[in-house]
């Protein structure tokens, strides 16, 4: 796979990613546990095709102690007992959240789970989380930036 333009080498894209990069700053000080975070990260990074971002993802949730089976495990949470009933809550958000296009979007039921597990504050986190990974997940699938090369804390 051959990259088509490489953002963090381009002014434009150099500026924007550090902008969102920046903003991410509000979710990963935010009380949403840091679990959930990646595991949110993961999920969307698997329904979007995004291999630069599950090799990020996947190795920072490691390096973070994530145990293999659980980052493994992701793509088919509904169907394993490693992932607690927030984390549940959170992974159907992300789903609902990422594939806006495939059904009406984010239902109440999916919403209302969310909030019975997270306050306000970490559910704002997470809505913005799920936005982030999403608009990297289509900026790197865009310019076919590839998997694989990433070592855990790269990006600071």
């Amino acid at each position: 796979m051959e990259t088509r333009i490489n953002p963090m080498t381009n002014e434009v894209g150099a500026k924007w990613a550090r902008y969102i990069i920046s903003s991410n700053k509000v979710i990963t000080d935010s009380a949403l546990p840091k679990a959930v975070q990646e595991l949110v990260k993961i999920r969307a990074s698997q329904i979007n095709g995004c291999g630069g971002c599950l090799d990020m993802h996947t190795k920072d949730a490691a390096a973070a102690g994530e145990s293999q089976v659980r980052i493994n495990l992701v793509g088919a949470w509904r169907e394993t007992t490693v992932y607690t009933e927030a984390e549940r809550a959170a992974l159907e958000l992300t789903e609902q959240g990422t594939r806006l296009a495939d059904s009406s979007g984010v239902t109440d039921e999916a919403w209302a789970n969310a909030a019975k597990h997270f306050d306000e504050d970490q559910l704002m986190a997470l809505v913005a989380l799920i936005c982030a990974i999403n608009a990297f997940n289509r900026l790197n699938v865009i310019t076919r930036t590839p998997g694989g090369e990433y070592q855990p804390g790269q990006f600071g």
